[in-house]
């Protein structure tokens, strides 16, 4: 069978697997901060070059907020720094705080690049079941004109942030919270919780960077199964899972980069994009020493899918 022949969530890249994320630049303490875009809508300060905190023309995360978040108008935002780069959006590092106080908090922001550069080289699978209502958006992301592709990107950061605030309200309820709590998302600007060294600016790293002992490793495997059954009983997989999009902070496994999330019922191929992400996890942890009985792929697809009410 040809590669092109094969569902989306099969078909493979010529040569090594690459994964979307595999572009990473973590902040070095005394390395010189990237610029940051210009966001035209917020001026920056003429002393500082800080710019207004962008909170109230946002669409906040779930509340009640958490403690640590700044959410007073008069705080502003200061660029650190870039944390990761990849081919859809690149992530900076924001310190938010209020002038003369000790008020501040460290932001992750998610920007998704504009119509000038390369966007989401698969998400023709991904977007079955996200349909705007007026033709002429659907006509326009289809042929994937300077405005179609401007409307795909705003598309991926309200997924994400959607997918984001759901998981983590699912997650309080269940006790298992899963992933980085959603600050807000300003168009195609997603701001999250900053996981990692608070002094240092130092992100979490991801699972892909570790070489866990056999405890910690079949600890992080238990983890993993409890956010993916948060994950189907809001009835998404993750849809581009990989230990590249875990991070694991304070013992914790976080679920991070999820603008591809998958509605299991009302995307067709949802199904396979559940199993694809079990497999490819599964298949980590066994290269790694978990026991293939413990991670067995078949028993833990039909597992998420009962979960999510799929027999």
């Amino acid at each position: 069978m040809r590669d092109h022949d094969l569902p989306a969530p099969e078909r493979r890249t010529r040569g090594k697997r690459r994964f979307d994320d595999d572009e990473q630049h973590f902040l070095k303490r005394g390395r010189a901060a990237e610029p940051a875009p210009a966001d035209p809508d917020v001026e920056p300060d003429p002393d500082t070059g800080e710019r207004w905190s962008s909170w109230d023309d946002a669409v906040h995360g779930p509340q009640p907020h958490p403690d640590w978040l700044v959410t007073e108008l008069a705080a502003k935002d200061t660029e650190l720094g870039v944390l990761k780069t990849g081919k859809e959006a690149d992530v900076h590092l924001v310190r938010r705080a209020v002038p003369g106080t000790d008020r501040s908090c460290l932001l992750a922001v998610k920007r998704y690049r504009d119509a000038q550069h390369r966007l989401f080289h698969r998400d023709a699978g991904y977007l079955e079941g996200r349909r705007v209502r007026r033709s002429r958006e659907n006509r326009a992301m289809a042929g994937r004109t300077s405005f179609g592709r401007q409307m795909i990107a705003g598309q991926w950061a309200a997924a994400e942030f959607a997918a984001l605030a759901r998981l983590w309200e699912v997650g309080a309820r269940y006790g298992t919270i899963t992933v980085p709590y959603p600050v807000q998302v300003r168009g195609t600007e997603l701001m999250l919780e900053f996981l990692g060294d608070q002094e240092e600016g130092l992100a979490a790293p991801r699972l892909a960077q570790l070489r866990p002992e056999s405890r910690e490793l079949r600890e992080l495997w238990g983890q993993l199964v409890d956010a993916l059954v948060v994950l189907a009983r809001a009835g998404l997989a993750h849809g581009d899972l990989s230990p590249y999009n875990l991070l694991v902070h304070a013992g914790r496994l976080v679920l991070i980069d999820l603008p591809q999330v998958v509605d299991v019922v009302a995307n067709p191929q949802g199904p396979e994009f559940l199993a694809r992400d079990v497999r490819v996890v599964a298949t980590w942890f066994a290269a790694r020493g978990l026991p293939a009985a413990d991670a067995d792929p078949a028993v833990l697809t039909a597992l998420l899918l009962r979960e999510a009410g799929i027999r």
